[in-house]
């Protein structure tokens, strides 16, 4: 695997991390403010980019 494989892999874990910060603060109901839903957002987009990477150098 490469290093930058690798780095993907850890940086869609942090992102991952972030949504289950932000799920665990809105249980049971998850209802998200404006501002959850855009660091939501944020985090979904770079663990989208880190899967399109993982594509690229894994399959």
């Amino acid at each position: 695997m490469s290093q930058r494989a690798a780095d993907a892999v850890f940086q869609a874990l942090f992102s991952l991390t972030d949504i289950r910060a932000i799920l665990r603060t809105t249980a049971p109901d998850h209802s998200l403010d404006d501002d959850q839903k855009a660091k939501t957002a944020k985090a979904l987009a770079s663990v989208e980019k880190q899967i399109s990477i993982l594509r690229e150098e894994l399959l």
